[in-house]
């Protein structure tokens, strides 16, 4: 049987597409950026977002169908993000993929962005002993999930407020860092001392859920009340970024032990961070259980964890109906 899928993402700023031949082994990953594009308004703008898609996505499937050195009617599917994200960037990559699916008479098959995540974790290890924790960590989202098998998951908790992505931007934005500030902030935080500027942990309690937007404003209001300049901004990264890696793996740790998990994963944007993934493999050592950090073409948005998550949601549903439409707010399918 063919087992080539085509894989389309489009859900904020990235134009992605990907062929991945059965769920695991991936032909090509080609991912267009607008960073630049919304570098100068300090965050996505979701109307020029849209309107960068429809530019870029139609040269980025042709990029990506070349180097894997196949055509259209190759495929055994045309796998799409249909939520959650910017309805006016989905719904581009939702029209060109189903498109693409009748031109070509190969089955269409809708994705869920969250659930794409999870199963970027298997593109590099397809063998990794299931039940596992993952710790999905982006711009848009922060939540704990109980994988127990393909397709079957648990959502142990999730962030009240903020994701951890967006409240790495906004302090990022205190400290004048630029945008997208996460990667900045945290190569500034290696050269800080986090005890200089100690920053709260909040919901340390016995729930799995998490809260951002206290630890932002005390590193605006610390900020704020520096009017000497003596804290370094380097502290005070260091300080944020211990405080929020910290109940992060506290958290996933205290998950694994209580699941019963065997192995602990990261997922998503954030899953770049360095002290993340630190003290993620830290946990996982400490517990016995295996670690997984996805390679950083695999932490934020692609195309390859579509593809991936298509072609086992090929095998498990069958085709999806050419009349989905987008989900902004999809949530991730648990059982």
């Amino acid at each position: 049987m063919n087992d080539l899928v085509l894989g389309v993402e489009t859900s904020c700023d990235e134009t992605a597409a990907a062929v991945v031949a059965g769920g695991t082994t991936v032909l090509s990953s080609v991912v267009s950026s607008q960073i630049d594009l919304h570098a100068r308004f300090g965050g996505v703008v979701p109307e020029l977002a849209g309107r960068a898609h429809l530019v870029t996505l139609g040269p980025v499937v042709d990029d990506a169908l070349a180097q894997a050195g196949v055509v259209g009617r190759d495929l055994a599917a045309v796998s799409v993000t249909m939520g959650p994200g910017l309805i006016g960037a989905l719904l581009v990559g939702l029209s060109h993929a189903k498109a693409l699916a009748l031109a070509w008479a190969v089955p269409f098959v809708g994705v869920n962005h969250l659930e794409g995540h999870l199963y970027a974790c298997l593109l590099e290890r397809p063998d990794l002993p299931l039940p596992a924790i993952v710790l999905l960590v982006s711009g848009g989202h922060t939540m704990l999930v109980h994988v127990k098998a393909h397709g079957e998951y648990a959502i142990l908790g999730g962030t009240i407020d903020d994701a951890a992505g967006e409240a790495y931007d906004k302090v990022a934005r205190v400290l004048g860092l630029g945008y997208p500030g996460g990667p900045v902030l945290d190569k500034l935080a290696q050269t800080g001392n986090a005890k200089n500027a100690p920053m709260p942990k909040a919901m340390r309690d016995a729930s799995f859920n998490f809260s951002f937007s206290g630890i932002k404003t005390a590193v605006a209001r610390r900020v704020a009340a520096d009017t000497s300049n003596e804290l370094a901004p380097a502290d005070v990264a260091a300080g944020f970024q211990k405080a929020v890696v910290d109940i992060l793996v506290e958290k996933a740790k205290r998950a694994v032990i209580e699941t019963g998990a065997n192995a602990l994963c990261l997922a998503g944007g954030v899953a770049a961070n360095s002290r993340l993934r630190a003290s993620t493999e830290q946990a996982a050592d400490e517990l016995g259980v295996e670690c997984l950090l996805p390679a950083f073409k695999y932490c934020t948005d692609n195309a390859a964890m579509i593809a991936a998550a298509g072609w086992w949601r090929l095998q498990s549903d069958g085709p999806s109906p050419l009349d989905i439409g987008a989900s902004p707010n999809l949530r991730l399918a648990v059982g």
